[in-house]
């Protein structure tokens, strides 16, 4: 009896010892210096740390190439963890902004102007008002204040099923 009470014991301390256990390290990217909020990060600006499995979390950047070209949403310290949610696209385009609607269709293309109501960055959607007509229009930004409004071919398609 005892001995089944000690291998039990034995199996239980083992148990609790692998989950205690330094289960390795993972590689994480953290600023070379602080970075201010708003600044645009280059690889100059990262370095990697190695932190232990257990202190990583969902969310943290591993890879240097998933900041290049980012813009920080808040200040960055140095050596601390960065958050996907830390970082975002370059806005190219502002609020209040006037830009240019790109609409496109095979063998067309219009253009025309509108107002920004929402800021984004490339391949963002935004919010564009056409001040023609005080439509809202919901748009994706394909460059510095520009942005492609809507499918015409499928409003195009929708015009012509509905006039059979």
């Amino acid at each position: 009896m005892m001995k089944k009470i000690l291998i039990a014991a034995c199996a239980m301390f083992a148990m609790a010892s692998a989950a205690f256990a330094d289960t390795g390290s993972v590689r994480i990217v953290v600023p070379a210096h602080d970075i201010a909020r708003g600044e645009t990060i280059a690889d100059s600006d990262l370095s990697y740390q190695t932190i232990p499995t257990a202190q990583a979390f969902n969310g943290i950047v591993t890879s240097m190439n998933d900041l290049d070209g980012m813009q920080a949403r808040r200040v960055l310290r140095t050596g601390e963890t960065v958050r996907n949610d830390d970082v975002r696209r370059p806005i190219l385009v502002t609020k209040g902004s006037t830009v240019t609607m790109v609409f496109a269709a095979p063998g067309v293309m219009l253009s025309a102007t509108g107002k920004a109501m929402t800021e984004g960055g490339m391949g963002e959607n935004v919010v564009v008002l056409n001040p023609v007509s005080y439509r809202q229009i919901s748009a994706t930004v394909i460059g510095a204040g520009q942005v492609r409004a809507g499918d015409v071919t499928r409003s195009a398609q929708q015009i012509a099923v509905a006039q059979q």
